[in-house]
C-alpha cells in the first residue's frame, strides 16, 4: 500500500519552496489520487495529513488551498523581503503614553531591600489577601463582585485558561466555543487532549440554542465563551443573551469558562457570572491592562471549585511569581491601571476612528471601542491569499483561519491588531491594505518578488 505520508511530505516540500503558492487550491482528491495512481481513500489520507500539518485548509463546497505561512516565520520573511519596516497587525498589546513613567513610580518601593526579599518570595496559587483584595475591587463589574476567597492567580490568562479546562476536562471531553475563538484555546485543547466544538453565533454572541444542540448530541464538558469584545469579532453579548447563555448552562449543569480579558475597554458589558456564579469560571488578566512584560492572570472560581483549580495552577507550574502580585497590588491601589485603562479607551477610539476612515465602504466589522477589527474580504479574495499579500507589503495581519475550530468552514475574513503600530504606521497600513483589496489577487499589489499572489505562476509538476 502506498505511504500516504512519503506523498504529502512531497507535497510539503513544494510548498515550502514556494512552488505551491498560499492560496492555491489543490485539486479534487479524486483527480489528485488518479494523477498520482493511488486510491482515493490514500488520497483522502495525504489531504488529511497535509491539514493535520497546517499546510493546507479544506473548506466545504469549495476544495483545499494552501494556507499563508505560519505568522511567527512566514509571514515575517516575507515582511523582511518586502524590503522596508513592518507593520504588525497581529500582536495586539495596547501601551499608553507615558506607561513606562507610570509603572516605574509604583515600583520603586519594592527595590527597598526589606521589601525585595519579601517581594521575591515563592507565592501559592491563593495568592496573598492584599492581592485578593485589589483583584475583586479591579474585577468588580455590572453588579457582579467576587468574594476574595474565590479568587486565583496564575502566570497570565492563557494559564489561567489552561488550569480552569484542565481541572473541568478529561482527555478526550468536549468543550463548547463560539465557532471563532481566540487560537491560543485551540493549542492549549490540543495540548490537554480535549475537543473543541464550534457552536453558532450571531450579531448577538453566542446562540443558546446552539449548546443545547451540541450537548444533546454529545454531552459537553465545559463552555469556553467571550461575551465581552470577542476575539475577533469584537461583538459583545446583551445582559438578555448572557441571562440565556447561563440559564442553558444551569439547566444541563454546564461549567462556563468566561474569558473577561478585553472587558476593560467596554464599561456597559455585564459578566455571564452574574447569572451563573455557581458554573462560571472566569478568567482575566494584566497584560492588556498594563503591560504584557510583567503580568498576572486573574481567575475567579466557584467556591466549591477553589482547591481543585489551584491544585491545576500547581501541577503545571502556572501559579503567579510574587514579585508580579506585589507589583499588581500597588498599581491597582495607587490608580496606576485605572489611569492606564483610561488612556488605553481613548486610544483605542482614536484607533477605531482610523478604521473607519482607511476602509470605508468595506465591511468591517468592530466595536468603537476594542483593539481589532474583522475585515469581511471582498470575492474573490480568500483570507490566507490576502494575508500573504499583506505580507508581501509589509503588513502582519491574521487570517480567520486562525480563529475557525471547524477547518472544513473557515471565514474568507483577517482580523487586524490595531494596539500595536503608531497611528500613523496603522493609517499608512489600512490604505496600503485597502489598495491591495482593490486591486484584486491578480493584481499588481498582490505580491510580485515575495511570493504573493500577484507573482509568476508556479513551475514544478502539477500536484
Amino acid at each position: 500500500m502506498t505511504d500516504y505520508r512519503r506523498i504529502a511530505d512531497r507535497i510539503a516540500a513544494d510548498i515550502e519552496a514556494g512552488r505551491l503558492r498560499p492560496g492555491q487550491r489543490l485539486p479534487p482528491q479524486r483527480r489528485f489520487a488518479r494523477r498520482h495512481g493511488i486510491a482515493a481513500s490514500t488520497a483522502g489520507r495525504v489531504y488529511g495529513e497535509l491539514v493535520r500539518r497546517g499546510l493546507v485548509v479544506g473548506e466545504v463546497g469549495r476544495g483545499t488551498f494552501v494556507r499563508a505561512a505560519a505568522p511567527a516565520d512566514g509571514a515575517s520573511a516575507l515582511v523582511e523581503r518586502a524590503g522596508g519596516p513592518p507593520v504588525d497587525l497581529q500582536l495586539n498589546y495596547p501601551s499608553a503614553p507615558g506607561q513606562p513613567e507610570l509603572l516605574a513610580a509604583a515600583l520603586a518601593p519594592l527595590t527597598r531591600p526589606d521589601v525585595l526579599a519579601d517581594a521575591l518570595r515563592p507565592a501559592a496559587a491563593t495568592g496573598t489577601p492584599a492581592a485578593r483584595d485589589a483583584a475583586v475591587a479591579l474585577l468588580a463589574a455590572g453588579g457582579w463582585r467576587p468574594r476574595p476567597g474565590q479568587v486565583l492567580f496564575a502566570g497570565n490568562a492563557r494559564q489561567a485558561v489552561a488550569a480552569v479546562l484542565a481541572s473541568l476536562v478529561r482527555p478526550g471531553g468536549r468543550v463548547g466555543v463560539e465557532e471563532l475563538t481566540y487560537p491560543l484555546v485551540k493549542e492549549i485543547a490540543a495540548r490537554i487532549g480535549v475537543t473543541l466544538v464550534p457552536l453558532a453565533v450571531d450579531e448577538g454572541g453566542l446562540r443558546p440554542e446552539s449548546v443545547t444542540a451540541a450537548h444533546r448530541g454529545a454531552p459537553l464538558s465545559a463552555l469556553y465563551v467571550q461575551p465581552t469584545l470577542h476575539n475577533p469579532t469584537s461583538v459583545t453579548a446583551t445582559g438578555e443573551r448572557c441571562a440565556e447563555i447561563a440559564a442553558v448552562a444551569d439547566a444541563y449543569g454546564i461549567p462556563v469558562v468566561e474569558d473577561r480579558i478585553w472587558s476593560f475597554l467596554h464599561t456597559a458589558a455585564e459578566p455571564l457570572a452574574v447569572h451563573a456564579p455557581h458554573l462560571t469560571h472566569v478568567v482575566d488578566g494584566l497584560s492588556k491592562r498594563v503591560a504584557p512584560g510583567l503580568t498576572v492572570g486573574l481567575l475567579v472560581v466557584p467556591e466549591n471549585r477553589v482547591e481543585t483549580v489551584a491544585a491545576a495552577l500547581r501541577s503545571g507550574g502556572w501559579t503567579a511569581g510574587r514579585f508580579a502580585l506585589e507589583a499588581a497590588v500597588r498599581w491597582i491601589g495607587d490608580g496606576t491601571v485605572a489611569r492606564l485603562v483610561d488612556a488605553k479607551r481613548a486610544d483605542a477610539a482614536r484607533r477605531q476612528r482610523i478604521v473607519r476612515e482607511e476602509l470605508a465602504g468595506f465591511a468591517v466589522r468592530a466595536d468603537p471601542g476594542a483593539y481589532f477589527a474583522w475585515w469581511e474580504l471582498p470575492a474573490p479574495w480568500r483570507a490566507d491569499t490576502f494575508t500573504a499579500a499583506a505580507a508581501a507589503h509589509g503588513i502582519a495581519v491574521t487570517p480567520g483561519t486562525a480563529f475557525a475550530v471547524d477547518p472544513r468552514r473557515t471565514p474568507d475574513a483577517v482580523r487586524l491588531g490595531l494596539a500595536t503600530a503608531a497611528e500613523p504606521d496603522l493609517a499608512r497600513a489600512l490604505r496600503t491594505l485597502s489598495a491591495v483589496v482593490a486591486d484584486g489577487p491578480e493584481g499588481g499589489s498582490g505580491g510580485g518578488s515575495a511570493g504573493g499572489p500577484g507573482g509568476p505562476p508556479p513551475t514544478a509538476r502539477s500536484v
